[in-house]
């Protein structure tokens, strides 16, 4: 049985960045990808906008995605492709992955560290309570935008599109740039589930509709889409009865979400957070399983890939130091305000010698003007001002971890600015 030091699963932007990250501490590292080549989702995303915060300048996602694989390659790095995962076991000090591919059959590794790398997956029509028919020309987003972007084929020429997400801004635009027809954009809730860029650059400069607290409710066709019944929703997303509209179509796209694949994770019982869908972790991405960590989508869904390749840095180079030198965990809860939709990581290992934390979060609804303020007792341990903070765009704040914490739970609270502060 091959034995390695830490063993990432998935070969996408966080994996990538995982692995270089426990490798250049001189741990023996693996790559398992199920896919035949390493890149993740970049492969299919040959739009621009990557890198701008890791390499300041505006890369496509293959270009992206590439700089890391050439790295891989370079350091000669041990990567299993075309490989599947069946199960991951505890075993003493370390872990035991059974996997299948092509060359191998089935076949058994052992590893000491174990990151979870495995990016997310998108919502379905059935996971939105979509009715009606199933005819051929239901895509997601993702799916969409693979046939388009690798196999160059068109879904359809009359395209509508459920939900306001990232993907789903970005195929309106690329559908459009193909010669498909996009009639419009349809998000049930009030606000936008995209970035503003994207929602200027995809939509507004193609003059492409978005209809807020709209949704789909049926699908009509045969063997094919011919039309979709919309309708306006309430504040609870119920359809409206008397707003519905039947707009014929051919194609209906759904960016409706997505999803942490964390199955490995469930199989190992990881603690999972209900609000990201991902490990519950702390400052080192380590989860409630010793040994285990997670990065990148598995974790929690991001907006930005540099901060996807960010969480893979900090979770190898914490593997590579857990593989080192594992210490007792102490935990200190953090503890969010209802004004937060989410907060990664969840806790914050006290008696680690990582004293710089990465935070990730998210407002629950638009709010202006907000002090978010970070407190351990009466100490204060960070404090920023914000013009605006949206669900859709998640922040992000360096927290140094002092020394002798005034207690084992930190607050992160969110309160208006005061006037006389707004006016210096």
């Amino acid at each position: 049985m091959n034995e390695y030091d830490v063993v990432v699963l998935g070969g996408g932007p966080a994996g990538l960045a995982a692995a270089l990250a426990s490798f250049e501490q001189g741990m023996n590292t693996l790559i398992i990808e199920r896919e035949n080549r390493l890149g993740g989702i970049l492969k299919q995303c040959i739009h621009d906008g990557f890198g701008l915060i890791k390499f300041k300048e505006k890369l496509t996602g293959p270009e992206y995605a590439q700089r890391y694989v050439d790295k891989v390659l370079a350091c000669q790095m041990p990567v299993l492709l075309s490989t599947f995962v069946l199960t991951v076991e505890k075993a003493g000090t370390g872990f035991v992955i059974t996997l299948v591919n092509a060359a191998q059959g089935v076949a058994q590794i052992e590893t000491r560290a174990l990151i979870l790398a495995t990016g997310c997956r998108e919502r379905t029509a059935k996971q939105v309570f979509i009715n009606g028919t199933r005819p051929a020309g239901v895509f997601t987003a993702g799916t969409a935008q693979h046939l388009v972007n690798i196999e160059g084929y068109l879904p359809g020429k009359k395209c509508v599109i459920l939900g306001s997400g990232d993907i789903g801004l970005i195929m309106a635009r690329r559908l459009t740039l193909e010669g498909a027809q996009v009639l419009a954009v349809y998000e049930a809730k009030s606000t936008p589930s995209g970035l503003s860029r994207n929602i200027v650059q995809c939509l507004n400069d193609f003059h492409i509709p978005l209809h807020l607290s709209t949704t789909i409710t049926r699908v009509f066709g045969d063997n094919r889409v011919e039309a979709v019944e919309i309708a306006r929703v309430d504040e609870n997303m119920r359809p409206i009865k008397g707003t519905e509209q039947v707009i014929s179509c051919d194609t209906v796209i759904l960016s409706v979400g997505l999803i942490p694949e964390n199955e490995i994770a469930d199989m190992l019982g990881v603690e999972i957070d209900a609000a990201t869908k991902g490990p519950v972790v702390d400052q080192n991405f380590m989860t409630s399983v010793e040994g285990v960590f997670s990065c990148g989508n598995a974790l929690h869904v991001n907006d930005l890939v540099d901060y996807v390749s960010e969480s893979g840095e900090i979770a190898g180079a914490n593997a590579a130091q857990y593989v080192r030198e594992a210490t007792p965990r102490q935990l200190a809860e953090i503890k969010m305000s209802p004004d937060f939709l989410y907060v990664v990581p969840q806790q914050i290992n006290i008696n680690s010698s990582n004293r710089k934390a990465v935070l990730y979060f998210r407002s629950r609804e638009v709010r202006e003007n907000m002090r978010v303020t970070i407190k351990s007792g009466d100490q204060v341990l960070l404090s920023k001002r914000y013009v605006i903070l949206r669900p859709p765009e998640m922040e992000r704040v360096r927290l140094v971890i002092k020394d002798g914490l005034a207690s084992n739970q930190i607050e992160i609270t969110m309160e208006p600015v005061k006037n006389k502060e707004m006016a210096l």
